[in-house]
C-alpha cells in the first residue's frame, strides 16, 4: 500500500496533469498522471484520468500513434515474459508503458485487467476490462473476467449480463450457462436475506467483519480463503463453495490446491461436465508449471543431462494429456471451431498430419481464426506430401493475415510459402514473398541468404 507521503505526492503529480489538460500539454499531462499511478496504483480516478488523456492526446483516433503495433512488438514480449513469472506488478507497468502508444489497444487493457485482479486494485482491474472490450466486443475472455469481477463484488445480475453477451457469442461457451442460473439464484437469496433482516439497532455483516479486522481477529471477511473453508464446513454439500475455492487457489498459482477443491465438487456434483473440464484445465496448468520448473533447473545446472531429459518426458506427458482432453471437447461440443484448431495443433506436433488436416478443414470456416487454419492446413498438407494442395491454402490464407495486425503469422506465413515456392520451383514467386518477410523483419531466419541465392540465380544455398 501506499504511504500517506506517497499519497500527497500523488495527489499533487494529478493535480499537475490536470492544469495542463486545459492548454492541451499531453505529454506533460501524461506523465503527471503516471506519476500518480506509479505512486498509488489502486487509485481508478489516477488511471482514468491518464488514459483519457492519452486519447486526447492521439486525438480520439482510435488506434494510437503510428505504427504502434510495430513498436509494442518488445512490450507485448516483456508482458509475456512477466505473466511466466507472475510478477504482476511488472505486467501493469508494461501494459500502462505500451498504452501510451495506443490506449485503445484490447490485448494492453486487458493485461492490466488481469494484472490490476491479480493485485487485488479490482476497480482498476474493472475499468481495464471495460476498456478492452470497448476495443474488442467479441473477446469472450475478456466478458468472463469482467463478469467473474463484478460476481466478486456482488453485482450478480451485471456478472449474469456479461455472460448472456458471452453466450451470444458462442452458444457452447463451457460453463456459461451453469454461470447465469447460479448468480440469479445468489441475486434472489441475497435479496430475500436483505429483506427478511431487520436491520435496526444491529451492524451489517461487512461492518462486523470491518471491526473484527481492526481488532486483529481473523473472523469472517478476514480473507476470501478463510471465508469460503467456513462456508464448506457450514455446509459440505454446496458444490459452488469448493468450486470458489479451487478458483481462489488457482489465482494464487497453488494448483495442487485447487486440484483437491475440484476433486471434492466432482464428486459432490455427481460427475458434472463443467467441473470435470475446470480440474483438467487445473491439471494442464500443473504440468505446464512443472516443465517451467524443469526447464530452470536444467538451465541451471547444464552438466546434468538428465535434468533436460526429464524436461521432454513432462512435455511429452502434457502434449499427451492435451489431445486426450481436447479431442473429448471437440466431441462433447462439435461446434467450437477453436477447440479443433487447438486439437489440430497438437496432432501436428506429433506429425499426425491426417488426423490434423481435418480438423483445420474445418477451423477455417471461424472468420477469426480462418488465416492461422489456413496456414496450419498448408503445412499439414506439404508434410503429407501434397504440395499442390498447401500451395492453395497457403494462398488462400493471403488475404487474412497482414502484418500489422498478425505480424508473427504474417512472416511465418510467407516464409513458409516461400520456401515452398522453391520446392516448386517457382522462383519469382518465391522471391516475392521473402521480400515480403525482409520489409517487416531484416533478420528473420535466413530470409536474407535466401533471397541472395534466388536473386542471384543460383538457387537456394542457405541451411534448410
Amino acid at each position: 500500500m501506499a504511504s500517506e507521503n506517497e499519497k500527497k505526492i500523488a495527489a499533487q503529480c494529478w493535480l499537475a496533469g490536470n492544469k495542463a489538460v486545459p492548454a492541451e500539454n499531453w505529454d506533460y499531462a501524461i506523465s503527471s498522471y503516471k506519476k500518480a499511478v506509479k505512486l498509488v496504483p489502486d487509485n481508478l480516478m489516477y488511471r482514468q484520468s491518464l488514459r483519457g488523456a492519452e486519447q486526447k492526446k492521439f486525438g480520439n483516433n482510435g488506434k494510437g500513434a503510428s505504427m504502434a503495433n510495430m513498436r509494442l512488438m518488445g512490450t507485448r514480449g516483456q508482458i509475456k515474459k512477466s505473466r511466466m513469472t507472475k510478477n504482476w506488478a511488472q505486467v501493469a507497468d508494461a501494459a500502462e508503458d505500451g498504452l501510451e502508444l495506443n490506449p485503445w489497444d484490447a490485448q494492453l487493457n486487458a493485461d492490466l485487467g488481469d494484472a490490476c485482479r491479480e493485485l487485488g486494485f479490482l476497480d482498476v482491474a474493472m475499468f481495464a476490462y471495460e476498456e478492452a472490450i470497448k476495443a474488442d466486443p467479441a473477446n469472450k475472455s475478456n466478458l468472463a473476467s469482467l463478469a467473474h469481477i463484478l460476481e466478486d463484488r456482488g453485482e450478480y445480475m451485471k456478472a449474469a449480463a456479461c455472460w448472456e453477451k458471452v453466450l451470444k457469442l458462442d452458444s457452447l461457451y463451457q460453463g456459461a450457462r451453469q454461470k447465469i442460473t447460479d448468480l440469479s439464484t445468489r441475486q434472489t437469496i441475497d435479496r430475500g436475506k436483505f429483506e427478511s433482516s431487520s436491520t435496526k439497532g444491529q451492524l451489517s455483516a461487512h461492518e462486523i467483519a470491518d471491526r473484527l479486522n481492526k481488532n486483529g481477529v481473523d473472523g469472517p471477511g478476514a480473507s476470501a480463503e478463510g471465508d469460503l473453508q467456513r462456508a464448506i464446513r457450514k455446509d459440505p454439500k454446496v458444490v459452488d463453495n469448493y468450486i470458489k475455492l479451487g478458483d481462489f487457489y488457482i489465482r494464487e498459482g497453488e494448483y495442487e490446491k485447487a486440484e483437491e477443491q475440484f476433486k471434492i465438487a466432482l464428486q459432490a456434483s455427481g460427475n458434472n461436465v463443467d467441473i470435470r473440464q475446470r480440474l483438467e484445465d487445473v491439471q494442464l496448468d500443473m504440468l505446464r508449471q512443472n516443465i517451467e520448473a524443469a526447464k530452470n533447473n536444467a538451465a541451471a545446472n547444464p552438466d546434468e543431462p538428465d535434468l533436460k531429459k526429464k524436461t521432454g518426458e513432462l512435455a511429452r506427458e502434457l502434449l499427451s494429456r492435451e489431445i486426450e482432453i481436447f479431442s473429448g471437447r471437440v466431441e462433447r461440443y462439435p461446434q467450437d471451431m477453436r477447440l479443433k484448431f487447438e486439437l489440430g495443433q497438437r496432432h501436428m506436433r506429433v506429425q499426425a498430419w491426417q488426423k490434423a488436416i481435418p480438423l483445420f478443414q474445418q477451423s477455417r470456416g471461424d472468420a477469426r481464426i480462418r488465416g492461422e487454419s489456413l496456414l496450419a492446413l498448408g503445412k499439414c498438407f506439404y508434410h503429407d506430401g501434397k504440395a499442390q494442395l498447401a500451395y492453395k491454402q497457403f494462398s488462400s490464407a493471403l488475404p487474412d493475415v497482414n502484418s500489422m495486425e498478425h505480424q508473427d503469422l504474417f512472416k511465418d506465413l510467407h516464409y513458409t510459402f516461400a520456401r515452398l515456392c522453391e520446392e516448386m520451383k517457382k522462383t519469382d514467386e518465391a522471391i516475392e514473398h521473402y521480400q515480403q518477410v525482409m520489409e517487416v523483419d531484416y533478420g528473420y531466419r535466413d530470409v536474407n541468404k535466401r533471397l541472395d541465392a534466388l536473386e542471384s540465380g543460383g538457387g537456394a544455398t542457405a541451411e534448410a
